[in-house]
């Protein structure tokens, strides 16, 4: 984990929040009282107001640019890929901060096309997927980004199992795949990365590091890895 007192290592005022007044949802009676305050929380949402305003998918593009604002694993790359991009807000920030990249996604869920972007709707955990992505890129990648995660079932350890089971196969196809000095991007889950696979990734990579960026909800169990400097 980053250094504690801080432990995500974002430091300032970067949440985005602001002071005013909070806008409520008007019932419904088809509306169940968890769908209310998803609506409710989305329309009060400052990460969701910006996206709309700035044209991305989804908020979770600002999670990808919090990160690589700390990190810089963005700059300088020529061929990524994408893991679990739907809807496509991290794919957006590669192709506006690297427009001239080879850029490859997958996802299990139907994707609008992207500028630049190869896309793939199939399951990453197909034997057919790791090749299919390089080959798009054209050559082996140097930047791997991985936003999945495991359909949950409301069992917080399966939940978790299943998601690292994801970020595992990522973190091999990485190992196996990356360029020299090439980078790594991960959604864990609280807790970080398990230790096996933490021990794999500081074996391959010249640094490791966890972090939770500002755009990640407050409540939300989710951390990322970063992994940088691929060993040749």
């Amino acid at each position: 984990m980053t250094e504690s007192g801080n432990k995500s290592g974002f430091t300032g005022n970067q949440s985005g929040r602001s002071l005013k007044v909070k806008e409520r949802v008007k019932t419904a009676r088809k509306r169940t009282p968890q769908s209310n305050r998803w609506l409710e929380r989305q329309l009060n949402d400052p990460y969701v107001k910006r996206a709309h305003a700035e044209g991305y998918r989804s908020r979770a593009a600002y999670k990808l640019i919090e990160l690589d604002e700390k990190f810089g694993f963005l700059k300088g790359k020529k061929a990524v890929v994408d893991l679990g991009v739907a809807p496509g807000g991290w794919l957006q920030v590669v192709r506006k901060r690297m427009p001239k990249a080879k850029v490859a996604g997958i996802d299990l869920l139907p994707v609008d096309p992207l500028d630049g972007v190869t896309l793939f709707e199939m399951d990453f955990m197909d034997d057919a997927a790791p090749d299919a992505l390089v080959a798009a890129i054209g050559s082996r990648p140097d930047l791997i980004l991985s936003d999945m995660a495991a359909n949950t079932v409301g069992h917080k350890q399966t939940d978790h199992l299943r998601t690292m089971g994801l970020v595992e196969a990522a973190a091999h196809f990485a190992v196996e795949m990356l360029l020299p000095g090439g980078d790594f991007v991960a959604k864990v889950f609280a807790g970080g990365t398990d230790p096996e696979l933490l021990a794999l990734l500081k074996t391959n990579f010249a640094t490791v590091k966890h972090a939770k960026p500002p755009a990640s909800r407050k409540g939300s169990v989710e951390w990322y890895v970063v992994a940088q400097g691929k060993k040749g």
